[in-house]
Order: structure tokens, then sequence, then C-alpha cells
């Protein structure tokens, strides 16, 4: 099994799109994770140049300006998601999308509308659709998920721990059976390492936060376990230590978006190196 290693677009919006390729490309990736609708660029011209260097995409979402009825937020998800499925379809289409759903204050009615969309839409276009767990969405802890994950078994995740660790003030310990189903639905990785207070520590290899990191990589080993066993050829993480305020900048060196590309190559090393074995 491959494990590909995608570098976030997010912080490094305003690097002119052929530097930020060919550094990407350098670095060893397989390819990017972009939120098209969060920049101004001609979509089909970027596409055009990843297919050109080869490198693979995936799509991460969320509706910027939530409507202010649930009948707005779904008009403008379906709209969002159908656009999304469809981009660079003819000859380079992203992997599959990730999308940060709905709000933390949804029903559980609500909830399952929103996913009979992604549903539809993944059905019709033919493209995956993972459900990204994120604070302030619909999946923002652990047990809320779990029961959702029991009813709809067709609910597919991009896991992201760290808020769920941030969400609850915990590693989790005593909401294991909710980890592990969560990490059978599993489709794709966020590697960012968050603690019991944040989503994402000062500097992830210092020995003050030894505990965050180890508690990360008993999740993500599962994973490509859980992955390697289902027969997949590859799986796929992002690593994804963001720009401020998640990166807090206080005394660093160089600037914050240097900063949040060392952090994210720091932690795609690491794990290329700890799963070396799985290639």
């Amino acid at each position: 099994m491959r494990i590909k290693f995608f570098c976030p677009r997010w912080g490094s919006e305003q690097i002119p799109w052929p530097v930020f390729l060919q550094k990407v490309q350098e670095a060893g990736y397989a390819g990017i994770e972009w939120f098209p609708f969060g920049e101004d660029c001609d979509h089909e011209e970027v596409i055009a140049q990843l297919k050109e260097k080869g490198l693979q995409w995936c799509i991460v979402t969320a509706i910027i300006d939530i409507p202010s009825s649930f009948e707005g937020y779904m008009s403008a998800f379906h709209q969002q998601l159908e656009q999304l499925a469809s981009m660079g379809k003819a000859d380079w289409p992203p992997r599959f999308i990730s999308t940060q759903t709905g709000r933390e204050y949804f029903s559980e009615d609500q909830v399952a509308a929103c996913l009979a969309i992604c549903e539809q839409v993944s059905r019709q276009s033919g493209m995956p659709i993972y459900q990204e767990t994120h604070r302030n969405k619909w999946s923002y802890a652990a047990h809320v998920v779990k029961p959702i994950l029991e009813k709809y078994p067709d609910t597919l995740l991009t896991f992201d721990v760290s808020h769920w660790f941030c969400v609850s003030e915990s590693y989790l310990e005593d909401q294991q059976p909710a980890v592990e189903k969560a990490l059978m639905h599993t489709r794709h990785i966020h590697a960012r390492i968050g603690h019991t207070e944040g989503p994402q520590v000062y500097e992830p290899g210092s020995p003050e936060y030894a505990v965050a990191l180890n508690a990360h990589l008993a999740i993500w080993d599962r994973y490509v376990q859980l992955r390697k066993e289902a027969g997949a050829t590859n799986c796929t993480i992002t690593p994804e230590f963001g720009p401020p305020p998640y990166l807090v900048f206080a005394n660093r060196s160089g600037n914050p978006q240097q900063e949040q590309w060392r952090l994210n190559l720091w932690m795609k090393d690491l794990l290329q190196q700890r799963y070396a074995a799985h290639h």
C-alpha cells in the first residue's frame, strides 16, 4: 500500500500558482488539497498546471457565508458541491471532496438532509465526498459522530482528530469505541497535532507535546492498518498545520508562511519515515 501526501494550499494563497506547485513537487508531495472558491483565480488554468506537473489534487470545502435559513444553506451547499464535483472532470478530476458540513447546532434531521445531498451529488458525479470532522460543523465531536455513522453507514470521513481532542479537552481515552468507529469510516486524514486546549500545538517536535504527538500517531497508525487490511492500494494524508491564528507566531523566526510550510514538511517527513514499511 502506498501513502500519498497532499500539501494544503491553505495559507499559501498569496504565492503564485507556478511557484507554489514547483515547491510542492520538489518537496515530494503527491499533490495538493485546495478550496477552489477560497481564492480568486482561473480554476481550469490551475487544474491544467496540476495536470502538466502530474500532481493529483483533492478538494476541501465549506460554505463561507452561512445563510440565515436552513433552506438557504441547503441550496448553497447543493449548488457548491455540484460545481466542485464537475471541476476538471474531462481530464484531471480531483480524487475526492472533503466537506465541512452544516453547523454544530444542526438537528439530526438536518444533518441527515445534508448527508443525503452529499450522497446524491456523489452518486450522480462519481466523486467521493467525505465528511470532515471539524469544530463548529455537525461532526465536531466523537460522541456526536458515532450514532450518525451507526445510522448512516455509508458515511465516509476525512478525519482530523485534533478538533475532537480540543473539543473534549481529552485525548478521548474514555471514548475509544467512538474513535474506532470513526476510523473504520475514514478515507483521508488531516494530520495536524492538536492538544487538549487547542487545535494546533506550537511546535509538534518539542518534548512538552510528546503526549499529544503520540495520541495522534496511535490513531493514524490504526488508520493505515485498517486501510491495509481493507486491501486499499493507497491511502492519503494531508499534513494540515494552518496559518495564523492556528499558528501562534510569538517569537518565531522567518515569516508565518515559512513556518507553516516547515511544520507541514516536518509532519510529512515524520509520517513518510514511519510508514515506509507500508510502501
